[in-house]
């Protein structure tokens, strides 16, 4: 949103952008005890944490969120897995790139011995064990979730060098339950399941995200009831609508959006038109 329609809707962002600054993004109490769990086990012990829901519901969101939260650990070292999709070569040079390793992918076992003697050797430096966000996780092969489980456990098992966030929608749930993958499945130390949301809770996001945003006023009472009653529980959906009449709000230079807008994008035609065009004479 550029600077003329922000000064239109006295905006100091786009509240309904995917990029939302952080501190303007609201955690639900689901989230906040995520993290404390996440804080006071797995992010101290290492392992496996996953965040699992469907699409729009937040995952994306959460890890954004979790992200910044361990920024704040400067000894933390923290990566991000970008193509979940990949192989078993490609992981390995991801992960190369991520931990600042030098690998070779062909030879996996210098690899995971390259890798796992940084992350023992920061561990022993920090305390700190290297935390690893994987968005997407679905896309995972079955063989790549497999490897990163063997890398992260030394001492018979009895030692994680690394913590790892999966994040990714129904397909993950699935495929963790492959006999393959009980073991990792058996692994993870905390869950976050993110549903669709009931309209009270839709309401209270975007009332935030306006309050945040400078503007609590910018759209009626009745039109945030509305859009939170007509986004079928979906975050996504529920900034979709809402981006939708902000564009309109702006071409019409409107300064407060009402359910007279929303009928007005989102109401089917009118059928006077068609009522209309039955009354025309019928030529033969």
């Amino acid at each position: 949103m550029n600077k003329k329609l922000l000064h239109l809707f006295s905006l100091k962002f786009n509240p309904f952008s995917p990029d939302v600054p952080l501190e303007a993004l609201r955690k639900s109490p689901a989230i906040e005890s995520f993290f404390w769990k996440f804080e006071l086990s797995v992010g101290r012990d290492g392992g496996f944490a996953l965040v699992s829901g469907e699409p729009g519901t937040g995952k994306s969101v959460v890890l954004r969120l979790l992200a910044e939260r361990l920024s704040l650990q400067p000894e933390l070292v923290t990566g991000i897995l970008s193509r979940p999709q990949a192989n078993l070569a490609d992981f390995y040079r991801e992960l190369g790139d991520v931990f600042s390793v030098p690998l070779r992918p062909h030879n996996r076992w210098a690899g995971a011995k390259l890798l796992r003697d940084r992350w023992q050797a920061h561990l022993e430096a920090s305390l700190l064990r290297p935390v690893l966000l994987v968005d997407e996780a679905q896309e995972m092969n079955p063989a790549v979730l497999n490897e990163l489980r063997l890398l992260l456990s030394t001492h018979f098992d009895s030692r994680q060098l690394l913590t790892v966030v999966l994040a990714g929608d129904s397909r993950l749930l699935d495929k963790l339950r492959r006999d393959e993958l009980l073991p990792l499945s058996s692994r993870l130390r905390a869950r976050l399941l993110l549903e669709t949301l009931p309209p009270a809770e839709l309401q209270k996001t975007l009332v935030h995200l306006l309050s945040a945003a400078g503007n609590p006023a910018m759209m009626t009472p009745e039109l945030i009831t509305t859009l939170a009653e007509h986004s079928l529980g979906n975050l996504r959906v529920l900034s979709g609508l809402a981006s939708e009449l902000l564009a309109h709000a702006a071409q019409r230079e409107l300064h407060q959006l009402d359910e007279k807008l929303y009928l007005e994008v989102f109401s089917p035609p009118s059928s006077a038109s068609s009522r209309r065009a039955s009354r025309l004479p019928v030529r033969s």
